[in-house]
């Protein structure tokens, strides 16, 4: 707890050669939104101060929110373009040349989505008598 705050961070990233900290937040699927930034907003916050705690001085603090690639997600990000181009408007290419040479020259709002495991896509319905029978 830190100032009365709770919670926790995902992953904080420290690259020292630019200084830059970079909040890191994963989900699997897209939650309550509001709910989602708001937390993001207070760690975002409390990260600077992560960062002195550990002797870091951050010149730069990114975010970036990483979400499990399934249609679904993908449908609910753009039902809620406006908010999630606000709130991240990095993307994509932008996002993973950031990632490989992590700058102070851009205060990245990242969002990326990110296979996790094997997606099953098939579905398969069991027939009347074979439900039946495993019952």
């Amino acid at each position: 707890m830190i100032r009365g705050e709770r919670g926790s961070v995902d992953v904080l990233a420290w690259y020292p050669l630019t200084r830059v900290l970079l909040l890191v937040e994963v989900k699997s699927v897209v939650p309550d939104v509001q709910a989602m930034l708001a937390a993001m907003d207070r760690k975002v916050r409390l990260a600077r101060g992560i960062a002195l705690d550990r002797g870091w001085t951050p010149a730069q603090v990114g975010t970036l929110l990483v979400i499990g690639a399934s249609r679904t997600s993908r449908r609910r990000v753009e039902s809620l373009a406006a908010t999630f181009d606000a709130a991240f408007p990095h993307r994509g290419s932008v996002v993973r040349h950031w990632l490989k040479s992590p700058s102070a020259d851009l205060a990245l709002r990242g969002l990326l989505f990110q296979s996790i495991g094997q997606e099953v896509t098939t579905r398969h319905r069991a027939s009347t008598k074979a439900r039946l029978r495993a019952v």
